[in-house]
């Protein structure tokens, strides 16, 4: 088959130059929306259907399964090694520290057997996680996206790669956007992904030295409003490990872009909150969404989900198609 210039172009280019990784992957990365119609055409049914029925009992699972969605793609890309167990001769992701407080695990093994019934050895579980994370989402009177299918599924998990690639609460705007550049995604993708905030809880020990110990002077931080401080610190002591505390107060379980009206009084939770206001762009983001009733909000979550998908996805003959999702074949 003849190559039209336009790829051909792109082909050139990222054999010569060295191009963000995400513009090289996007002309061969074979994901596309249906991609199961012929093979498996209800596998995003039946996902829905066990996660409907999940989320109308355990609505808490919903941020839960969003953020282990994003830790998927941050580390190795989204294909599904998250989910692998630890071995005898290796520890995986799901045993680093920032990945220890994940949760919705058995949601994904749930929904990868009622697949697997109906189509053996088809559906990725990457591919899973993801139309989890968006049907989570419309569970919570989110936004709906149409989920681009067609990952597949990675051998290796590493805890080491968790450690340095995973987003910290603590990152500030420079780190914050040097991590994002490096998985090709945007300014805007961050600030709008991190509105995924605006539902779940979180430990006391994410954000307590915020409270205590901000610089090793038993001070407090002063990007955080004084009088949230108060509140907070009615709820955590400074050595406490167990206490939940809701990340965006009222509607935790509510997908809304209230979240934004929280960083811009210095009320967000985290210092990677915070740190929203010390970018312009970023800035300007944030003060839209509080300023103008009718919010673009939802809409630009979906795009930035699905930017979010593609990155470092393995497609056609890569990877392979996990039977159970906690193992390689």
């Amino acid at each position: 088959m003849q190559m039209t210039s336009s790829k051909f172009l792109v082909v050139m280019l990222c054999q010569l130059i060295v191009l963000p990784f995400l513009f090289c992957l996007a002309e061969g990365q074979g994901l596309k929306v249906g991609f199961y119609d012929k093979t498996c055409p209800n596998a995003e049914a039946i996902v829905k259907e066990t996660m409907d029925r999940v989320m109308a009992v355990a609505p808490s699972l919903g941020a839960p399964l969003l953020r282990l969605h994003f830790h998927d793609c941050f580390v190795r890309g989204c294909e599904g090694s998250v989910l692998l167990n630890s071995t005898r001769n290796n520890q995986a992701e799901k045993d680093a520290f920032p990945n220890l407080s994940l949760r919705g695990f058995q949601v994904i093994d749930r929904a990868k057997l009622a697949v697997e019934k109906a189509c053996p050895g088809v559906v990725s579980c990457a591919d899973i996680v993801a139309l989890a994370a968006r049907d989570a989402t419309v569970a919570l009177k989110g936004p709906y996206w149409q989920v681009e299918t067609g990952r597949r599924d990675g051998r290796v998990s590493m805890i080491d790669e968790a450690l340095v690639n995973l987003p910290s609460s603590l990152d500030n705007i420079t780190t914050l956007l040097q991590r994002w550049h490096q998985k090709g995604l945007s300014r805007k993708d961050l600030v709008v992904l991190s509105g995924g905030h605006t539902i779940g809880t979180s430990h006391c020990n994410a954000f307590t030295n915020r409270l205590y110990n901000f610089t090793g002077k038993g001070d407090t931080d002063p990007s955080l409003d004084s009088n949230y401080i108060v509140k907070l610190q009615e709820k955590c002591k400074a050595d406490d490990q167990t206490t939940l505390v809701e990340m965006d107060p009222g509607s935790f379980k509510t997908f809304d872009k209230h979240y934004y009206t929280l960083v811009s009084k210095r009320r967000g939770l985290f210092q990677s909150d915070s740190a929203l206001l010390d970018d312009p762009n970023t800035r300007t983001y944030v003060n839209h969404q509080v300023h103008h009733l009718k919010s673009n909000f939802f809409e630009d979550f979906g795009v930035s989900m699905v930017r979010m998908g593609r990155v470092q996805v393995l497609t056609g003959n890569a990877g392979e198609i996990r039977k159970v999702c906690s193992m390689v074949n």
